[in-house]
């Protein structure tokens, strides 16, 4: 969570001032905005949306015998573990 929230200029240049800056509610307010909104990596988001319209697309152009094609079948960063609440406090 802090890499992201450093890479995205958010509390300083370095994870270090983050922590500094940033107080406990701050950053429990960004946990909360990430896990209603998502990731804050902007490729990421663009990949995932990129990879729904995909799927979209090919199960709408697949032949009738061929199984569903899936999001994940053309996200290959979608293996990203989502960071909880615990372990984002644990780092701190």
């Amino acid at each position: 969570m802090w890499h992201e929230l450093v890479l995205n200029g958010i509390g300083g240049r370095t994870i270090a001032e983050a922590k500094e800056r940033l107080s406990y509610a701050e950053f429990c307010q960004w946990i909360e905005y990430r896990n209603k909104r998502g990731t804050l990596n902007l490729g990421f988001r663009l990949e995932q949306r990129t990879a729904l319209l995909a799927a979209m697309y090919a199960n709408a152009h697949k032949p009738a015998d061929k199984a569903a094609y899936e999001v994940d079948d053309f996200s290959p960063h979608a293996d990203i573990k989502e960071l909880t609440l615990e372990e984002a406090m644990a780092s701190w």
